[in-house]
């Protein structure tokens, strides 16, 4: 099959391990929110092979994914598990409790409501002391980064009125709200940013 394929994940994949390494570096069991291409999960799963990644998307992107781990054969990378922000996350591996997770240009996908639902569910299916890596644009003081983040915000709203470039300071309180704390908070290519929390 032709595997589906973005380019921002290409561009981005390397600045992003370089700080996943990091942060993940004590790490064993890490729940991939929005999996997308797969691409992130292979090239993590790669260079990060300590670790189990798991991956999670809705079933319409599965078979894409299916794909990238087809084609790398690592052991360390799991088959995509169902995970809609509408429901109850399930537990991936009741064996194996989930300290970390990962994931990449969501929050300004989904709704607010579902960016509630989210933080909800970390606090309910992550153990004590996890890091949280979220990849994607923030505003800061309500004001874009860059002119190309507001015209990717037009474009968002545009697309579903629903999502958008998310304010930065509403993200924190939300974290702080469902125990967690920010520990940093990184500048990264195309004027992203990569925020890292750590669960009480």
């Amino acid at each position: 099959m032709n595997k589906p394929f973005s380019q921002a994940c290409e561009n981005n994949k390397q600045a992003i391990l370089n700080i996943l390494t990091k942060v993940f570096s004590n790490t064993k069991h890490v729940l991939e929110i929005g999996s997308g291409t797969g691409q992130h999960a292979v090239f993590f799963g790669q260079h990060l092979p300590h670790l189990t990644w798991q991956t999670s998307d809705l079933p319409v992107n599965h078979q894409g994914i299916n794909g990238w781990l087809d084609e790398t054969v690592l052991a360390n990378v799991q088959r995509p598990i169902t995970i809609d922000l509408h429901k109850t996350w399930p537990v991936p591996n009741n064996n194996l409790a989930v300290d970390g997770l990962y994931t990449a240009n969501t929050l300004h996908i989904i709704s607010w409501p579902l960016v509630v639902k989210f933080f909800e569910a970390i606090a309910q299916n992550l153990t004590a002391e996890a890091n949280v890596c979220i990849y994607g644009p923030f505003n800061y003081q309500g004001k874009f980064t860059s002119e190309s983040n507001a015209n990717f915000d037009i474009w968002l709203k545009d697309r579903d009125i629903n999502s958008g470039i998310r304010d930065i300071e509403a993200i924190l309180l939300l974290a702080n709200s469902t125990g967690l704390n920010l520990i940093d908070d990184n500048e990264m290519p195309a004027n992203n940013r990569l925020l890292v929390f750590s669960k009480i």
